[in-house]
């Protein structure tokens, strides 16, 4: 692989050391993780899914990312990727469980003057109106079809209260079916405030740990797909210059998949109950 370090007088050349740094990040990562064979709605036919609901997978997962900067170092459609792997390895786990296609446009922020990540070139945000009603019309197209239990995860912390009364107003609305929605708050704080317990533990500060790509968030994301990470830009920043509150130089995949398994396996458990309290 060659890297580019910036000089194009000559073509990109190689660096020795950010090539190094680049094979032992590969060398360190983890196999991704596997996936449950048939759970993706997008992967089905019209009569699959039919005969899916027969036989009683009536839980439907709708997985929700955003597509937002993440530093120099990472790929804007981060979550976009991240939840769509987790919310698989959910529907894997519970067994009676499909994954709707993830909801990848969110708000995330003003547009004009830009405000937050949308100081970045590549983010994309919708107005809260507009994101509830895709959101809520994908929750009423699965409850028209038999699904009986449909589930909100979110890999943002930004809309997790919008997720939270989308699924108080639908219930509401649906007082007298058979059908509900389940917003699952574990997921994302087991993704956020028990993982940072976790690298705490591990002997990361809050300055490394940081709110958005930094040693936290690069970690998931190198156990999930390691190929979104550039290798070779794993430092810390400002983040008004950068986007990076943290220091992605101390992420790693193994500490990832601690974080990974943590999200995958309160979500089952949180919406087990949920399903159990219907």
């Amino acid at each position: 692989m060659l890297l580019d370090d910036g000089d194009h007088s000559h073509g990109p050349r190689r660096t020795p050391a950010l090539a190094a740094l680049l094979l032992a990040a590969l060398a360190f990562a983890l196999p991704a993780p596997a996936l449950a064979a048939g759970v993706v709605l997008e992967d089905l036919t019209w009569t699959e899914v039919r005969d899916a609901l027969r036989a009683g997978t009536t839980t439907i997962i709708i997985p929700v990312g955003g597509t937002e900067q993440s530093g120099p170092h990472m790929a804007l459609g981060k979550h976009n990727v991240r939840v769509a792997v987790l919310a698989q390895r959910i529907a894997g786990k519970l067994g009676n469980a499909l994954v709707a296609p993830v909801v990848s446009y969110v708000p995330e922020g003003r547009v004009s003057p830009p405000a937050g990540h949308m100081r970045f070139p590549g983010t994309i945000s919708v107005p809260d109106e507009a994101f509830a009603g895709v959101v809520a019309g994908a929750a009423r197209s699965f409850r028209q079809h038999g699904f009986t239990d449909i589930v909100l995860i979110g890999d943002h912390g930004g809309y997790q209260g919008q997720l939270k009364d989308l699924a108080q107003r639908l219930n509401r609305e649906w007082a007298s079916s058979r059908a509900r929605v389940h917003y699952v708050p574990e997921y994302y704080r087991a993704a956020s405030e028990g993982f940072d317990q976790v690298l705490r533990s591990k002997g990361l500060g809050d300055a490394q740990i940081g709110s958005h790509a930094g040693a936290a968030d690069t970690s998931l994301m190198l156990a999930v797909d390691p190929a979104r990470v550039r290798a070779d830009r794993l430092q810390a920043g400002s983040e008004a210059a950068t986007g990076i509150s943290g220091d992605p130089s101390h992420a790693s995949a193994a500490l990832g998949k601690i974080g990974i398994d943590m999200a995958v396996d309160q979500a089952v458990q949180a919406i087990r109950q949920a399903v159990r309290n219907h």
